[in-house]
């Protein structure tokens, strides 16, 4: 798997999906916005536009384990839509742990002044914007050559 160009991470909700794009060296994740929960079919084309658009070249579903790294109801729904997704993209689509993202995305949120409505307004970009980060922690690009 191609370890440079942007990242798109999702977190995926009943109602809003979250996102987030990394830089093109997968250093640095930012929040890119919410989407409201659509079809499947209407879903998918949004991420195929913003793919495009974007230049993703790999895109990371927050996949909701549990605290003890069980798999429940939710996260076999996440793995059956991304799996369903990476049908259709040209880019590969990973799962990656999101445990604890909407906490952090929360406390993050909290600690810059939001409150209430905003707090809810945001979180859904936030949490994947921690998911992205966590991943491009762990997966460090290799420098261009010069």
């Amino acid at each position: 798997m191609e370890d440079r160009g942007k990242v798109l991470a999702v977190d995926l909700g009943e109602k809003r999906i979250g996102l987030a794009v990394s830089d093109e060296t997968r250093t640095i994740a930012g929040s890119y916005g919410i989407m409201a929960r659509r079809s499947r079919r209407e879903d998918f084309e949004r991420y195929a536009a913003i793919v495009a658009e974007e230049g993703i070249t790999l895109v990371v579903f927050g996949f909701p384990i549990t605290l003890d790294g069980q798999e429940g109801q939710r996260a076999r729904w996440v793995e059956g839509y991304a799996a369903e997704l990476a049908k259709l993209l040209a880019v590969p689509v990973i799962l990656w742990d999101e445990r604890f993202s909407t906490k952090q995305a929360a406390a993050s949120l909290r600690a810059r002044g939001k409150r209430g409505k905003k707090v809810q307004e945001r979180i859904d970009a936030v949490a994947a914007a921690f998911i992205l980060q966590d991943y491009l922690d762990a997966h460090p690009s290799t420098p261009a050559a010069p």
